[in-house]
């Protein structure tokens, strides 16, 4: 079966690195795409065809601000990987509890040597 197009979905979009950076930058708040490839080191057009991307698919939006155009997180659009992720959390929880479990037998049992 091939690929989705990276514009497809949210989880395409974050597949890149560099977007999944972009994203993280934005948590701090709105950025000109000036920005966002200085901070990020990649020229102004990659981080724009990036920015676009992220648009297209929900988990950036634009405004205006006079000359600038401010690209800011737009969190709504993670809810359907925080929702696949989160079908995880079981596993990670209930193998964090065995890690646990088997610590503190090896503490109990250096105690008792």
């Amino acid at each position: 079966m091939a690929r989705a197009a990276t514009t497809s979905d949210a989880f395409n979009a974050i597949a890149e690195p560099q977007r999944r950076e972009i994203l993280v930058l934005l948590r701090a708040g709105e950025r000109p795409v000036t920005e966002v490839a200085v901070e990020l080191g990649m020229s102004q057009p990659r981080a724009s065809k990036h920015l676009r991307v992220l648009r297209e698919v929900g988990l950036v939006r634009v405004r205006g601000a006079g000359k600038q155009r401010l690209y800011g997180l737009d969190a709504r659009g993670l809810r359907p990987i925080h929702e696949w992720t989160g079908g995880f959390e079981r596993f990670w929880a209930e193998s964090f509890d065995r890690l646990d479990t088997y610590v503190q037998d090896l503490k109990r049992t250096r105690q008792e040597e």
